[in-house]
């Protein structure tokens, strides 16, 4: 198939890829609402268990309950849930996990992968990231690992990394963002879609002193909407460098599905020259 055609017919489905239960909801969920409001299909993947979320239950315990606020999650907002594939805190960038993360991508076979930043303030945020990238690159690599056992798929995809949370990198630096989305429309589902996640109020509260679970999601969508210039409440994005995903080098699924919601940033390409 020719270049510019494999790319101009790219299938309309969308993988988010994460840590943690909740983590989705907090950085993600406004752009996969507005995907899905857009036509697309929505995939969403925790690749840990969060077992490790609770000063009260078992890690067993904890993971049921985290594995069912997800599903709660996803049956709220339309997306396709995929079961995790590490425990809590053992996210990492090894064989079996790269071999699961790329089954899950072979399985959903998006032309759009969310994940987080690469600069974030914890290691499972940052190995969940480098396990998305490099599945979304062995998506067409027959001797790539992958389990189960899937057929690669060749087709263009773009990765784009969410914001990470507190806005600045693990060192403190602030981030800016290449696309802004605007979730104003779809921040009251946003708060539902995370409120799923009870489990995860009480932990915050007691082990970060995070008194407004809830609230400080939005006021991070807010922060967002500020640094846009234009939007009250928004979502970032940076494309990652399009080498080996694809073969069109102008080829912005995200822009271009959500053109009427979305803002590029002038200064984006400034500031990575900083």
């Amino acid at each position: 198939m020719p270049r510019q055609t494999r790319a101009a017919q790219a299938r309309k489905s969308v993988l988010a890829i994460a840590a943690h239960p909740d983590d989705i909801e907090f950085m993600m969920a406004g752009t996969l609402l507005a995907l899905r409001a857009h036509g697309w299909e929505v995939h969403y993947c925790n690749v840990s268990d969060g077992c490790a979320g609770s000063t009260i239950e078992t890690p067993a315990r904890t993971a049921k309950i985290r594995l069912g606020e997800a599903k709660a999650s996803c049956k709220a907002g339309g997306f396709i849930h995929h079961a995790p594939v590490a425990r809590d805190l053992r996210v990492a960038y090894i064989e079996e996990q790269i071999a699961k993360v790329t089954g899950i991508v072979r399985s959903a076979r998006p032309s759009i992968i969310l994940t987080q930043s690469p600069q974030d303030y914890m290691e499972d945020h940052q190995n969940a990231t480098r396990l998305a990238v490099t599945a979304g690159f062995c998506r067409g690599m027959k001797n790539a690992p992958c389990l189960p056992r899937r057929a690669p798929y060749f087709d263009d995809v773009a990765v784009y990394h969410a914001m990470p949370y507190g806005l600045r990198d693990g060192l403190g630096k602030l981030v800016r963002s290449g696309l802004w989305v605007n979730v104003g429309e779809y921040i009251e589902v946003k708060r539902e879609l995370l409120g799923c996640h009870k489990s995860q109020k009480v932990w915050l509260d007691e082990t970060q002193g995070m008194d407004s679970y809830l609230q400080t999601m939005v006021d991070l969508c807010a922060g967002m909407g500020a640094m846009s210039n234009k939007y009250r409440f928004a979502e970032g994005w940076r494309k990652h460098n399009l080498l080996g995903f694809a073969s069109n080098p102008a080829f912005d699924p995200l822009q271009e599905a959500l053109t009427d919601i979305a803002l590029v940033d002038k200064k984006y390409a400034k500031w990575l020259d900083e």
